[in-house]
């Protein structure tokens, strides 16, 4: 049987492929480091797991739960943002759990979108936001990311009439795969121009809370106006390690969390509650592990910096998010110099292509090893070279 047009034109996910090439390497007895796959390689905070293994051995959340979150989850969510961001939300009508944030953020397409509806997709940028896109029947008009813009959409290049066509626009900061972060001053050109062009923003905040340097991210929901036009996906999976419980939430304008309750309650029967008390715990309990993780990843940043500039890669160190995004010397397409440093140094590197069109030239490298693998991956690198 024939599976529909969407899934035909659907290319195979982009980590799958990677995860195949590492499994491919250690079955031949190679050292892979994989520099690849953002997944925190740090264990999740005995609190959160303590909260968990008691909750399992409660028979109520053996229940099916709601489509929606507990509301005690949603209390806890609302509770963060205002503490963090000094956001207010009222958990009841503007949270909603989700299986991680990924989950929301490829059905928020199937939720708005008609057949060949648009949505303002950025590339390069998590592939999900336009496989959503594609998979609802809609069609992603491409915002260039570049270094010159700063790695932000130009919305004054955007034209008139596909703006007015526009049903939804992502955007992300601290910015994957690039590292780029933004300021409220442009999320406030972000707000009015959804106010112009009646478009939902949709604001993947996954990579908020890892930030260096002094540097603290803000939330798009903390300038005026945001809530009437947009709404902020976000997890526990990057903050709190905790990557494989598939927990997250969608905050903010309260008819898209109705529109989203109202979806999810036909397509899914929401999250396990037990992993939801444990949320609660991560969001409400001791924040020194979140610092802990800071410090650990600008660790890892500097040692993986000092190596890239003995190879003399171009790139920017990163304010935010695990992720380095670095320019592939002349002579090479993205995913000719991966697969030649996978081949000569064994280690894994993820083409920029893989992010998009406007990815291509670029690499990115994740900080999801420890320092000493990091300074080995750069030290096989340049013996490779």
């Amino acid at each position: 049987m024939q599976e529909n047009q969407a899934m035909q034109n659907l290319p195979p996910y982009l980590f799958a492929r990677i995860e195949k090439k590492v499994e491919e390497a250690r079955m031949q007895g190679i050292d892979v480091i994989n520099l690849g796959i953002g997944d925190p390689d740090q264990p999740t905070p005995q609190h959160i797991i303590d909260v968990m293994a008691r909750s399992i051995h409660e028979p109520a959340n053996h229940q099916y739960p709601s489509s929606v979150g507990l509301l005690r989850y949603r209390e806890a969510v609302a509770g963060w943002y205002k503490r963090r961001f000094n956001v207010d939300l009222n958990p009841a009508t503007e949270v909603i759990s989700l299986l991680g944030s990924k989950e929301g953020i490829a059905h928020i397409s199937f939720a708005y979108l008609d057949k060949g509806d648009i949505n303002l997709v950025p590339d390069p940028g998590y592939p999900v936001y336009a496989i959503g896109t594609q998979l609802a029947g809609g069609i992603s008009y491409i915002m260039p990311l570049t270094e010159e813009n700063q790695y932000k959409p130009v919305l004054e290049d955007i034209p008139e009439n596909v703006a007015r066509q526009a049903k939804l626009m992502f955007i992300n900061y601290p910015n994957n795969p690039t590292g780029a972060v933004a300021d409220t001053g442009y999320y406030m050109k972000v707000v009015e121009f959804a106010k112009a062009f009646d478009i939902l923003v949709c604001h993947d905040a996954a990579y908020s809370e890892l930030a260096y340097d002094g540097y603290q991210s803000p939330s798009f929901l903390q300038v005026p106006g945001a809530k009437t036009v947009g709404v902020e996906f976000h997890s526990l999976s990057k903050t709190y390690n905790m990557t494989g419980w598939r927990i997250g939430w969608m905050a903010g304008n309260h008819d898209a969390v109705e529109v989203m309750g109202r979806f999810k309650s036909n397509v899914d029967s929401g999250v396990f509650q037990a992993v939801q008390y444990a949320g609660i715990s991560a969001l409400e309990g001791p924040q020194q592990t979140v610092a802990e993780l800071q410090h650990m990843y600008q660790q890892r940043r500097d040692a993986a910096a000092a190596g890239m500039q003995s190879l003399g890669w171009s790139f920017t160190k990163p304010l935010g998010g695990f992720y380095m995004w670095v320019k592939v010397p002349r002579g090479y397409t993205s995913a000719q110099y991966c697969e030649m440093i996978l081949e000569k140094a064994h280690v894994i590197l993820t083409p920029g292509n893989g992010y998009g069109q406007y990815g291509e030239g670029y690499f990115r490298i994740a900080l999801t090893v420890d320092t000493a693998r990091i300074t080995e991956a750069m030290r096989r690198i340049k013996a490779a070279l």
